[in-house]
């Protein structure tokens, strides 16, 4: 007998702080890769939000509480909006990643708001959140997730590479999926534009006009970090406790600044793969549309560099949070210890059902 396929909302906000990254995708359950996007958007955060997205950082107590609540509130509102407008009639469950506001699991924890039953309460829709909690707990990283969507979406490409906020890759290594973070991408470069009040770097075009800086290229590329073991992850304390200390030093143009990191970006990229004409690497996320990065990045390997179609590259992430919310509402394994490095592989995310309007005893 077939299975009915699932409608599952998947909603993504990263690091780079782009927006809310949604995307309405259908599961055929005939196989593992047969799955259609049937709508998808990219919400922009206006000014407040980014400001309070960025400033979550800093909070603690009372007031990361409310920030939690108020961030589960906008994306339930934001979500519902989005199912209205587009007359979607079927939604059997919300994956929802929230947004990392603290990622350090070598002291154990993780942090992403966007309260789940503020969502399951304003759009009446079972909700699936906090995706990487449970894997640190097990020893893991919690991160990066998405390589199981790699594993069973996108098994053609022998690389699977995003960059978003930070880089990220995942490959079969003894025939088991490997996957870590490897540099910072998006959430230095918007950064430093952001003096200029632009939101990105288009295309890298500020970027090629800059000229490298070596002696920050070397402090960069020199990075404890990059020599760590596998499996490994990066959050914005990384960033802003090294990154940003290192670059200010030098007192640089922004041009300068930029051309020298997205330098910085495709060494350490190109480090971690084979270079092979034979294989090849899909790329996803924003930094696909820097044309520079990619004629960078691809200067450095003979790895073929695959561009996807624009809803894959935009909404890769939030579909994979669907895949995700799919295997753990099917009871499937979701996260895997070759990649997080937990104890064990394990299905993972928080359900909130829809209360049921029935009070359960007899009076």
């Amino acid at each position: 007998m077939k299975r009915a396929a699932k409608y599952i909302i998947g909603v993504m906000s990263g690091t780079s702080l782009d927006g809310i990254d949604i995307a309405y995708v259908k599961f055929n359950q005939t196989a593992a890769n047969d799955f259609q996007i049937l709508n998808a958007i990219t919400i922009p955060y206006g000014k407040e939000w980014k400001s309070a997205l960025k400033e979550g950082f800093h909070l603690s107590g009372e007031k990361l509480v409310k920030l939690d609540a108020d961030y589960g509130i906008y994306l339930g509102k934001t979500i519902l909006k989005f199912i209205k407008e587009n007359n979607i009639e079927k939604v059997d469950l919300i994956a929802s990643h929230g947004h990392t506001i603290f990622h350090n699991p070598t002291e154990n924890y993780t942090f992403q708001i966007g309260n789940g039953p503020q969502i399951t309460a304003i759009t009446n829709i079972k909700t699936i959140c906090n995706f990487r909690v449970q894997d640190v707990a097990l020893g893991g990283q919690g991160a990066p997730l998405v390589p199981v969507g790699d594993e069973l979406l996108f098994s053609e490409y022998d690389y699977c590479l995003n960059l978003g906020g930070f880089s990220n890759i995942s490959f079969k290594e003894n025939n088991q999926r490997i996957a870590f973070d490897i540099c910072p991408v998006n959430i230095v470069l918007n950064h430093y534009v952001a003096a200029l009040n632009l939101e990105y770097d288009n295309k890298g075009a500020m970027a090629s006009e800059g000229n490298i800086e070596i002696n920050l290229l070397n402090k960069l590329n020199s990075l404890s970090f990059y020599d760590e073991a596998k499996p490994k992850s990066l959050g914005y304390e990384f960033v802003s406790e090294t990154i940003f200390p290192i670059i200010d030093k030098f007192n640089l143009s922004i041009n300068d600044i930029l051309r020298t990191f997205v330098e910085h970006i495709a060494l350490q990229i190109s480090k971690k793969i084979e270079s092979n004409s034979e294989k090849t690497m899909l790329v996803t996320g924003g930094g696909a549309f820097n044309t520079f990065l990619m004629e960078r990045l691809q200067s450095h390997t003979k790895t073929p560099l695959i561009i996807p179609d624009e809803n894959i590259i935009n909404f890769k992430e939030a579909l994979v949070f669907a895949l995700l919310g799919f295997l753990k509402d099917e009871g499937k394994i979701n996260c895997l210890k070759s990649v997080t490095g937990a104890s064990k592989d394990h299905s993972s995310g928080v359900v909130y059902e829809v209360e049921s309007s029935k009070f359960p005893f007899s009076r």
